[in-house]
């Protein structure tokens, strides 16, 4: 299927408004294109900002938000590796080999993209953009290979003290020394500050387009002292208070007006790692099961995690204040759009890999490995249901921030329509002045299924599409309007109206069959257009890929 021709009248619209600007630059009336920021966090849950009803500090997040939009219904896939396909390219991770897909070989988490399936800074380039990306890359190739003109990858996501694999422009670089000082979050945010800096010094007449892509909160749970200190006690009270509470906020800011619905008791880690309960010894649960029914010892332990994971999101947000600092202080900051979300909800995973876990050490230290596990996963995705690897809301559900002082009147507004992570490339293509890419090398490339979220920007409107589709695991989920049909792996098609019941409890399943049926023929039908569009289709050529590279399914 091809995009409409440039004789479409929605592209001689775009071709008119674009050639205006430039006439208006020229004359230096209008400013000039923006600078573009994409900011991820890795398995933030829905409600862990300040923003999105959180009691952790985010002042940083809160600020952007207040003077921006926040998005409630902004969805990513459920996992970390399709997620950044889907951001980057703009299309279903499947319909580009980077998440399993019956039928086509080489996908999945160490699936190579079709030749056509180009990163976004490849487009941007022709707009007079220059790219950098920081943090965690996890898409096959390297950030440089995929278009990028400057790339920290920090590849070694279990050790945010001393990672061993981190790459600067492809080259590898020295593993930090214990106790260097050395902490993940701000060495990504770090070398975003210094991509910036030789930005502003050697291509100042140019906008940049950056990535930073933080580990942050991922497990294991590693953060600082001084930072773990804050929280101490905080979470005391439990994971059953903390989702009541933060429920509450959400309802006050109007983000959510559905019940709270009830924790899966039954619901444990997606995966099942025996050896890790063992690890982590009799103080560790792996069902969120009711905060009065832990030991005094096992509430103790998990309050101390639940602290650690606080930590690494206040953390975050300081380190993306430095970012913004940075931009202030290098009048940058009024022209540039910043978007911030997260590839997934909470994990509710429990596993001990990499130095492994030292029941002895300090809780958050490097010897340690620790992950938030169910409970506490339950409470960062208030007030969705399940977590990370599931595609139900909890898994799928991601805070969105979207701030950009030049364009953004409405400021402080919730926006409510639907939306996705195939949505961001058409809006910064759009913000950019780059016209939606058609073809690749003389071969039309297929039509994406994003759409732009500028009509958003001045109100809350309904962005016109046929439908959203999820597949991750046997995880299975569409949503047309405010209705979404979603089974777990090995289950049974459930129906849900979001309008009423974003906590997914009413299933009307029973009563539309009808409708249940010919949702679940509409994603099939999809799945077998992007088996068709692959099948006979070779691979990109085969990339370098640095030691460690590959992904793990784990992630």
């Amino acid at each position: 299927m091809k995009f409409p021709s440039l004789a479409a009248p929605w592209a001689l619209c775009l071709g008119f408004s674009l050639s205006c600007v430039f006439m208006a630059n020229a004359k230096g009336t209008q400013p000039e294109r923006p600078d573009v920021l994409l900011l991820l966090a890795d398995d933030l849950g829905y409600s862990d900002l300040g923003c999105y009803g959180s009691e952790i500090d985010t002042p940083n997040l809160d600020a952007l938000a207040a003077h921006g939009l926040r998005f409630t219904q902004f969805y990513n896939t459920a996992r970390c590796w399709p997620s950044r396909a889907a951001l980057l390219t703009g299309y279903y991770a499947q319909n580009v080999r980077r998440d399993s897909l019956d039928g086509i070989p080489n996908s999945g988490g160490r699936g190579e993209r079709p030749e056509w399936a180009r990163l976004l800074p490849d487009f941007l380039k022709e707009s007079g953009y220059r790219s950098f990306h920081s943090g965690k890359w996890h898409i096959d190739g390297t950030d440089i290979q995929g278009g990028f003109d400057r790339g920290y990858d920090l590849a070694d996501h279990g050790r945010y003290f001393t990672p061993k694999r981190q790459t600067l422009d492809d080259q590898p670089l020295p593993q930090p020394a214990e106790n260097s000082g050395f902490y993940a979050t701000r060495e990504v945010a770090n070398r975003a500050i210094e991509f910036l800096s030789e930005h502003v010094e050697k291509h100042s007449e140019k906008p940049f387009f950056g990535f930073v892509a933080f580990t942050a909160p991922h497990f294991p749970l590693h953060a600082e002292a001084a930072d773990i200190a804050k929280y101490s006690g905080k979470y005391d009270q439990g994971w059953d208070a903390l989702r009541e509470q933060r429920w509450a906020r959400m309802k006050s800011l109007g983000l959510i007006q559905h019940a709270l619905p009830p924790t899966e008791q039954e619901v444990g880690p997606p995966y099942h790692f025996p050896q890790a309960m063992e690890a982590y010894g009799p103080n560790e649960v792996n069902r969120p099961l009711p905060w009065k029914s832990l030991t005094a010892e096992q509430q103790k332990y998990q309050s101390t995690k639940m602290s650690i994971h606080a930590a690494m999101v206040d953390r975050l947000d300081k380190e993306i204040g430095r970012l913004i600092a940075f931009l202030k202080e290098k009048g940058r900051f009024e022209n540039t759009l910043i978007l911030f979300l997260s590839d997934n909800g909470a994990s509710a995973e429990l596993m001990v890999r990499d130095d492994g876990h030292d029941r002895s050490a300090v809780p958050g230290s490097a010897k340690t490995y620790l992950c938030i596990g169910p409970g506490w996963s339950s409470a960062s995705n208030t007030p969705l249901r399940r977590h990370k690897t599931w595609v139900h809301e909890g898994g799928i559900s991601t805070p969105l921030i979207m701030h950009w002082p030049r364009r953004i009147q409405a400021q402080g507004e919730l926006r409510t329509s639907p939306a996705h992570l195939v949505d961001v490339v058409p809006s910064i293509l759009e913000a950019s002045g780059t016209p939606p890419p058609t073809q690749w090398k003389g071969k039309d490339r297929p039509a994406a299924p994003g759409k732009s979220l500028f009509p958003l920007l001045q109100k809350d409107v309904l962005l016109d599409r046929p439908f959203l589709w999820w597949s991750h695991e046997g995880n299975l989920a569409l949503r047309q309007k405010d209705f979404k049909i979603v089974k777990a792996k090995g289950g049974e098609w459930e129906l849900y109206d979001l309008s009423t019941d974003r906590g997914e409890q009413n299933n009307l399943a029973g009563l539309q069959a009808d409708r249940v049926e010919k949702m679940a023929g509409l994603w099939k039908e999809t799945e077998q257009s992007f088996v068709k569009a692959l099948k006979d289709l070779p691979s990109a050529p085969p990339k370098k890929r640095g030691k460690g590279e590959a992904e793990k399914a784990s992630e």
